[in-house]
């Protein structure tokens, strides 16, 4: 019975297949015909124009040249003027606080200073470009993460205790890329190998722990860490450009300034290294001044500096 009723299902559904193809002829000879109009107005038709400027995201499409201004945080720019103005200062302890940032301060430059050679180099006059480069890109690989990190601990605080931070956070957050762009100049003249990336890792991993902790219990001591800490920088980029004006780093003397330098810094086209140098010192004078000031505030004063300031 069942082979039965499976026959006749095929049969009727042979049928209606037939009387559709009787009703409707399908030939070889037009399908071809079908295909070859197709191909024939597609080989016919004009190119698509081409994809408005705000799609063009493929790959074989060039995209303009990214300029470093367009992506950074605000910042000061200084004139020639200001930036030859700037004068090594101390501003002396007042404390117990104050004195162990101090001492901590002194205590690292130190020990950093004998450690790298650069105490022995400067004692006998030995110093050239490749050490001072050296020195140059550890210390900024370091000196970007307080900021960074006291930024961190605020924004915490503020989602924590759901209160307005009063703009500390911007200030630190500017301090941090600006030391980190310093970085990526330094970065343009020479590439560090593998010893000197693990040297650095290992040196941020352990500092950011311990500044993480410092800020959690004495936000006043880190600002003031810091504060001295830039004043050691700021006497490390004068001495390297008063051995740019003896002429002990010959090479520097005539190097023009890396391109990122210039855009970061509106600089002018025919900048020199020397000019770089001068404007990396000023910000760090600047970052002095800055955190010297934050450590006198209350933790939740406002904060006196506007963005770029």
């Amino acid at each position: 019975m069942l082979k039965t009723f499976l026959t006749r299902s095929c049969a009727a559904r042979s049928g209606f297949l037939l009387n559709q193809s009787i009703q409707n002829p399908i030939t070889v000879s037009s399908i071809y015909t079908s295909r070859t109009l197709f191909w024939r107005r597609k080989k016919n038709e004009k190119p698509m124009p081409a994809a408005p400027a705000e799609l063009k995201h493929f790959k074989n499409v060039e995209e303009p040249k990214i300029q470093v201004e367009e992506h950074t945080l605000p910042h000061p720019i200084w004139s020639e003027e200001a930036a030859e103005k700037v004068a090594v200062t101390h501003q002396k302890p007042s404390g117990v606080t104050d004195r162990c940032a101090y001492y901590t301060v002194k205590i690292m430059r130190k020990s950093f200073d004998f450690l790298s050679g650069y105490t022995i180099g400067k004692h006998m006059e030995s110093l050239d470009e490749r050490s001072v480069l050296n020195r140059c890109i550890f210390l900024e690989t370091v000196a970007g993460v307080p900021g960074f990190t006291a930024a961190q601990v605020r924004h915490f605080h503020s989602l924590r205790r759901m209160q307005r931070d009063h703009g500390w956070i911007h200030t630190l957050l500017e301090e941090a890329e600006n030391e980190r762009m310093h970085l990526m100049t330094f970065i343009e003249l020479k590439k560090p190998t593998t010893l000197f990336r693990w040297a650095v890792a290992t040196t941020q991993f352990v500092f950011s722990i311990y500044f993480y902790i410092a800020y959690l219990i004495n936000p006043k001591f880190c600002h003031k860490f810091v504060g001295y800490l830039e004043e050691e920088a700021v006497v490390t980029y004068t001495h390297i450009l008063e051995q740019l004006d003896k002429g002990a780093l010959p090479m520097w003397k005539h190097l023009p300034a890396p391109e990122i330098a210039i855009d970061y810094w509106k600089l002018s086209k025919d900048a020199m290294m020397k000019d770089v140098i001068l404007a990396i010192r000023a910000d760090e004078a600047h970052h002095r001044d800055v955190n010297h000031t934050l450590a006198s505030l209350k933790l939740r004063q406002p904060n006196p500096f506007k963005p770029g300031e």
